[in-house]
């Protein structure tokens, strides 16, 4: 695909993804971890993710496979074991009333990871080598980052980057560049806080020492810093990954501060009126609603406190709409609480089932309807154009099952006995028998079409749905029982906690050697978007229920996997692909396209799914790609 602009588009090394995240569940000592890449490297309990920075990339391979590992290493044995994150909440609240917090912050990070560095060096000796690379690379970065600065007069973050070069000298005479007169005269004093920092043993005296440097830095500049070069974390180490009851109020104040001098006598009027709002996005109820800022505005003793959890069925504001639904919530402030004060979370057994990256996931599945006469036409207008391909299919299968009646195997030890004797008298070990093939009459082997349904597949479908007829009509032709299911996942209403993923049950196994199915496939369209991981385990759960002996997974797929809180799709799919191919199902990707192919899309594929990718570079060309697969597969299947 030829793109005009391309924001992002960067491809995921999956190899190297799966490897961190490998190391990454050994280090944290946990199954549930995973590792994904990010702007800056930090760590989520809550998240259970070990991120890694995307300032890796664009390097050299052992560059970046060694500066990745190390962002693994600080953070899922650095800080997993030896940072106290009640300290670094601490720090958060203390600097935020700083007036340069984002340079509080950097510094508390860079000055930690230097100290939990040297801690899993002492652990891992064998982790050396890549934390060599992680400085000799950030030493360049900041010196580079330093001369730009200071041509910029961003002075703070100048300062930040002789920070780093002064903790990280390997000489103890380091040239200090000329800022301006102020603060070259309070350098000498940062530097000797900075100094400290070598004696610091845990992350309580890492903060009081950045305290004090921070005080000193805000002596001398009074604008915080414009680059991010190092992440704070925040909510996303609270374990619990909830808010408590203070979280929910209101912390700013109004823009004026005067309260009402009439008071409420209880009649007042009410004026309805109707917003008229609707479009695709509020067809249905969904968890998002219009937001009302009030900043200014007067007090009146109108009563309140009378707050609860808002739900799916409520209005945006009651006296807009003028009505509103009961409620099975109860009040905020009776909602029943842990013993750490916070809501109760807990995750029900088995929802890992499919996946850490598809615990929220949930399998709907449709039924096709009667076929439209539209469809029929349609379907028998396709039909004809494959009519060539499977009647050769089955031709080729007739053959190869007659020669097979025919054929024997002889030089046996035992059976029937041969015309030739001639063997016994001069063999040592004589082999005069031989028997009949007995071939099976049936081919033992069951097939699922998957068909990836996302809106991507909106100028693929037609030609989509042509390559399902051929291969519908060649398996029905030669009696396999096959199951065709488009799936896609409803962007609409997918939310942090509940992603509906529909399973199109197009033909089940039950009508696929029907005469008359095939016209149902006429009704496979381009939805929404695809969780390729979750699919291919679902239908891989129907497929190891039949009792055929060989079982195959045809996955038809446009590009990469797109979700609703899936950015480690294709480590995931992967995943899946290895997942399913152990339990011994063949699964084969089939990558369709409309405007050719390029080498990064094959390169993903390639990865996701090994030699089993089979390219079709235009979507016209499907039916003289299939055929070989469907006649390979098939022919091995009786060999068998």
């Amino acid at each position: 695909m030829h793109r005009f602009i391309a924001f992002n588009d960067e491809k995921a090394d999956t190899l190297l993804m799966l490897e961190l995240t490998d190391l990454a569940k050994t280090l944290t000592k946990s199954a549930w971890y995973e590792a994904e890449i990010r702007a800056h490297s930090y760590l989520s309990k809550r998240e259970q993710k070990v991120f890694v920075s995307h300032f890796w990339n664009h390097r050299p391979d052992w560059v970046k496979k060694s500066g990745m590992k190390s962002d693994v290493y600080l953070r899922a044995l650095g800080n997993v074991n030896f940072t106290d994150f009640q300290d670094v909440e601490l720090f958060r609240d203390i600097i935020s009333t700083s007036p340069i917090p984002r340079f509080a912050g950097q510094l508390f990070i860079l000055a930690e990871d230097l100290r939990i560095e040297e801690l899993c060096k002492k652990e891992r000796p064998g982790m050396a080598f890549e934390f060599k690379v992680r400085r000799k690379i950030y030493k360049e970065y900041f010196e580079s980052q330093l001369v730009v600065n200071l041509e910029r007069n961003l002075f703070i973050d100048a300062l930040f980057n002789m920070i780093y070069l002064s903790l990280n000298s390997e000489s103890p005479i380091l040239t200090m560049p000329s800022f301006h007169s102020e603060i070259d005269e309070g350098i000498p004093l940062i530097r000797g806080e900075l100094e400290n920092l070598y004696d610091t043993q845990s992350t309580k005296s890492v903060a009081d020492v950045c305290l004090k440097i921070v005080e000193r830095v805000g002596q001398l500049i009074n604008t915080d810093m414009i680059n991010e070069y190092y992440h704070l974390p925040g909510q996303e180490q609270n374990l619990l990954g909830v808010m408590s009851y203070s979280d929910l109020l209101r912390k700013d104040s109004l823009q004026n501060d005067d309260t009402t001098v009439k008071k409420a006598g209880g009649d007042e009027q009410v004026h309805e009126e109707e917003m008229r709002t609707w479009h695709r996005e509020t067809e249905s109820p969904g968890k998002s609603f219009m937001q009302f800022n009030l900043d200014q505005g007067t007090r009146t003793d109108i009563p309140g406190g009378s707050e609860r959890e808002g739900e799916e069925g409520d209005q945006a504001l009651g006296i807009v709409q003028g009505r509103s639904v009961q409620t099975d919530k109860k009040e905020y402030d009776r909602m029943e609480l842990t013993s750490m004060g916070e809501l109760d979370t807990s995750i029900g057994i088995g929802k890992n089932k499919y996946g850490t990256s598809n615990k929220n996931a949930r399998s709907v599945f449709l039924k096709a309807g009667r076929p439209s006469k539209e469809a029929l036409a349609e379907y028998g207008k396709l039909e004809k154009e494959v009519k060539f391909y499977h009647k050769k299919l089955k031709n080729i299968i007739q053959r190869i099952m007659e020669k097979k009646e025919t054929d024997h195997r002889s030089h046996l030890q035992m059976g029937r006995l041969g015309k030739s004797l001639l063997p016994f008298f001069t063999d040592e070990n004589p082999k005069l028998f031989y028997k009949k093939a007995e071939p099976s009459k049936e081919i033992d082997a069951s097939f699922i079409l998957l068909v990836d349904c996302s809106a991507s597949m909106f100028d693929k479908m037609e030609e989509t749905r042509r390559g399902i007829i051929l291969f519908h009509e060649a398996l029905k032709s030669v009696g396999v029982p096959h199951e065709i299911i488009g799936f896609w996942e409803d962007a609409n209403e997918s939310a942090k906690d509940d992603q509906p993923n529909y399973f199109f049950q197009v033909i089940p196994f039950s009508m696929s050697l029907q005469h008359k199915t095939g016209p149902e496939i006429m009704e496979l369209e381009a939805m929404e978007d695809n969780r390729d991981g979750y699919a291919i385990r679902i239908v891989a759960e129907r497929l190891l229920e039949r009792k055929e002996k060989q079982k195959f997974l045809i996955i038809f797929s446009d590009g990469e996997p797109a979700a609703f809180d899936y950015n480690n799709g294709i480590v995931d799919t992967h995943e899946a692909v290895m997942e399913v191919r152990k339990k011994g199902i063949d699964i084969f990707n089939i990558f369709l396209s409309t405007s050719g192919l390029e080498f990064e899309q094959k390169k993903v594929f390639e990865t996701i799914y090994g030699n089993r990718s089979i390219i079709a570079p235009y979507v016209e060309e499907l039916p003289d790609v299939l055929f070989p697969l469907l006649k390979k597969i098939l022919t091995n299947s009786i060999n068998t």
